[in-house]
């Protein structure tokens, strides 16, 4: 399995909100077309804010507290027809349950609760590497983000 950690909500020339998934190398990554609603889910958590109400993961990550669980790894397992999957890995007891999971959520659950996020190597198949996914002034734009590490809402074209 390939490690991967969340570097960005991005947005396609249509506005529409990305996942970008990046390796550990920040060589690769896999975009993950998210609806608005899972996009502001990950915004939140990978910006630490808890609102008042809380959102279905706050939900799912005190059920599992109080079950005395813990998410050990969301594992991005699949795709089919352009479509990926993921599982929550979740230790309960001594024992692993693995639960079927929308990418968004896993990936919501697992910035919520420190986890890690892998990608199977058949997912990895899919990932470009970011020299093929950017132009070079994108690139460019990427690198010294990355380099500053001010991750905010990088607004370009993937597409």
């Amino acid at each position: 399995m390939i490690p991967v950690k969340v570097r960005e909500i991005a947005y396609d020339i249509n506005m529409n909100p990305v996942l970008l998934l990046i390796d550990e190398h920040e060589l690769k990554a896999l975009p993950i077309w998210i609806g608005p609603v899972e996009a502001h889910a990950i915004a939140l958590a990978l910006q630490g804010f808890n609102l008042d109400n809380p959102q279905t993961t706050d939900l799912l990550k005190d059920i599992l507290d109080r079950l005395e669980s813990r998410l050990s790894m969301v594992v991005i397992n699949d795709v089919r027809d352009g479509t990926y999957y993921a599982e929550l890995h979740i230790w309960h007891h001594g024992q692993e349950l693995v639960i079927d999971s929308r990418p968004s959520d896993a990936i919501a659950m697992a910035i919520r609760t420190e986890a890690p996020i892998y990608l199977t190597e058949k997912v990895a198949q899919d990932s470009m590497a970011i020299k093929d996914l950017l132009s070079e002034e994108q690139q460019e734009d990427l690198k010294q983000m990355l380099e500053n590490n001010h991750p905010g809402d990088i607004k370009k074209s993937l597409h």
